[in-house]
């Protein structure tokens, strides 16, 4: 029998040492390629197109890019960001208007008809409708004010509605009031003849900076030029169907049709009220 050496039984034991030793991670490939960085991935699986810091300039960005409201849901899919996206886009637009206040900006984001939109401050308005040539595009009369007024605070309502508390005949402001885009026709009266059915529109909303229908001031506050009888009235409840129960206001009596003529107010002859410009809403 050949005998072992000495030199085989170290070999031995080596080899049984190497055995007991764990196994280790492979360190390249732990170690990210240059120019490479770990990126969170949200709950749907895809990647934020912006870090946290970054979102409230990427609100500003969006913001600046559009000339209408943009809801909150809408900018958070413009972001990228996940289900929670809302009320982070909510705490942003917050934090950015706590900023733009102290830092004495001349704007901030207001929640105008459904949506976010940077307005320029009140006191400002002057330079801004000069520039803009704003003053002149939405000129109105006296009379288109009281008519918009009423049709505002006692929405949906009809023409002979609005004539009886004006006491002279509407058709023309109304038409001056839809080109304009102040008013919209929200359907149709359930009464003989069916009558057509005035409410505010959402560039009314715009252009007078509210949130909602709901957040109308008292009518003096808003139309300034309204005569007391007038404003009397706006701010007593009417017998408009917008008065009614279970109506609130801009809500639809019935749906409107699709037909041009539905566009149209009704005809009812010369409108006796002079139409000529005499008031600019404050954008």
């Amino acid at each position: 029998m050949v005998g072992t050496t000495p030199c085989y039984h170290r070999l031995m034991a080596q080899s049984k040492a190497l055995e007991d030793i764990p196994p280790q991670p492979d360190a390249e490939a732990d170690t990210p390629e240059p120019g490479l960085v770990e990126v969170a991935l949200d709950e749907s699986g895809a990647a934020p197109l912006f870090e946290p810091d970054d979102i409230p300039r990427a609100i500003e960005a969006v913001l600046l890019a559009v000339d209408k409201p943009l809801p909150a849901p809408r900018i958070a899919e413009a972001l990228g960001l996940d289900r929670s996206g809302v009320a982070e886009v909510r705490q942003a637009v917050h934090a950015l208007n706590e900023h733009y206040e102290h830092a004495g900006r001349s704007f901030r984001i207001e929640a105008v008809a459904g949506g976010y939109r940077i307005m320029t401050l009140p006191e400002y308005a002057p330079a801004v409708a000069a520039i803009r040539g704003m003053r002149e595009s939405q000129r109105l009369s006296r009379a288109a004010i009281e008519t918009l007024a009423i049709v505002a605070y006692k929405q949906p309502i009809t023409r002979v509605q609005i004539e009886g508390i004006r006491g002279v005949a509407t058709g023309e402001v109304l038409r001056t009031l839809l080109e304009k885009r102040l008013i919209t026709i929200s359907g149709r009266a359930e009464e003989l003849g069916r009558p057509m059915l005035y409410a505010t529109s959402k560039h009314f909303l715009e252009v007078f900076g509210l949130a909602s229908i709901k957040d109308l001031p008292p009518v003096g506050d808003l139309f300034p030029g309204m005569s007391p009888e007038l404003a009397k009235q706006q701010d007593a409840p009417g017998d408009a169907p917008g008065n009614q129960p279970g109506n609130e206001p801009g809500t639809k009596a019935t749906n409107t049709t699709d037909r041009p003529e539905d566009a149209r107010p009704e005809q009812d002859g010369p409108d006796t009220d002079s139409d000529s410009p005499e008031r600019t809403p404050s954008e």
